[in-house]
């Protein structure tokens, strides 16, 4: 089930964007919508299985993770699309995972508790989407436009049979991979470069900035999982996938870790083409996007961050006590 039954008649803005990089599976054009009433600013935490969803963005036809989100907020808030104004901060494709999307969305009240929504709106969403946290922002946070870096995982499932209970979120690998040369390899992308060569060509990019900055690229062996952990300023639209490719033939001895820098320094997707294709989406998750810490602190007279609450049982005194 689509989101045709969603509409929003306003007119979008698009405008530059800050740094924060798009989900790996790529970077949507900026859009920012001012509110037309005073409002407070909600921020999201959210995890959800991507299997069964065309990725994060709204669309009309086909089932999205926003979609699902702004139907639970419209029937827990009472509140339009429009005025709510639900932003992601990451753009994750169709089949990708998160543990740490984060989100915004607008109301024209203030809460005294987050609990009863947060209980509420995950009462109303399906199993697979989950809202870990809901959290009281200041006015300037964005999440789209400010994070400082984003962390992805990338899990490879090693060995000659697959674990049936791993086949949803991680990638079967039937070539015997080296970890060493991996992370060798994984290395050369530490630091900043023009990424244009690890960017598939998109329609919904924009005019995306193809320099990017890898705080790090890690290769944790955890029996036959093998977890690829980066963490980058922000990536162009499959850019953890295509980086994952090449470290797998470099694992598997096809090449050498040197051919990083050789493929980065052509800026030219076609040469990445010769050596390596994406991987597929399921092994991804959107793990955590990260923010200063200033942009994080509650505004004042807010109530505090909601974290989900425990069911409590009522003890009650029996007549033979």
């Amino acid at each position: 089930m689509g989101c045709s039954n969603i509409t929003l008649s306003l007119p979008l803005l698009h405008i530059s964007n800050h740094g924060g990089g798009g989900s790996g599976a790529g970077e949507e054009p900026n859009i920012l919508i001012k509110p037309t009433i005073p409002s407070y600013k909600w921020r999201l935490v959210i995890s959800y299985e991507g299997t069964k969803f065309s990725g994060w963005q709204y669309q009309e036809t086909v089932p999205t993770v926003q979609c699902n989100i702004e139907k639970a907020l419209m029937r827990a808030t009472k509140l339009e699309r429009k005025d709510l104004r639900l932003v992601g901060a990451s753009r994750t494709d169709a089949g990708v995972h998160a543990w740490g999307q984060v989100a915004q969305f607008l109301t024209p009240f203030n809460y005294e508790s987050l609990d009863s929504i947060h209980a509420a709106v995950n009462g109303l969403l399906p199993s697979d989407i989950r809202v870990r946290e809901i959290s009281p922002a200041l006015p300037e946070f964005h999440a789209r436009f400010f994070p400082k870096s984003k962390i992805y995982h990338y899990m490879i499932y090693n060995d000659a049979v697959m674990d049936p209970l791993q086949r949803h979120f991680a990638y079967h690998y039937t070539y015997k991979l080296n970890a060493v040369a991996m992370r060798e390899a994984a290395n050369h992308f530490v630091g900043t470069h023009d990424f244009s060569a690890f960017a598939n060509a998109s329609n919904r990019d924009g005019v995306a900035n193809p320099v990017k900055h890898i705080f790090r690229f890690d290769v944790i062996e955890m029996g036959p999982l093998l977890q690829l952990e980066v963490e980058g300023s922000g990536f162009l639209y499959r850019q953890v996938r295509n980086m994952v490719a090449l470290l797998l033939h470099v694992g598997r001895e096809a090449i050498p870790p040197e051919i990083v820098l050789k493929i980065m320094a052509t800026r030219d997707r076609r040469e990445l083409a010769k050596y390596a294709l994406s991987t597929p989406p399921h092994g991804l998750s959107l793990m955590s996007v990260l923010y200063n810490e200033e942009l994080l602190k509650p505004p004042p007279d807010s109530p505090p961050t909601s974290f989900g609450r425990y069911h409590t049982i009522i003890h009650c005194k029996l007549p033979f006590n």
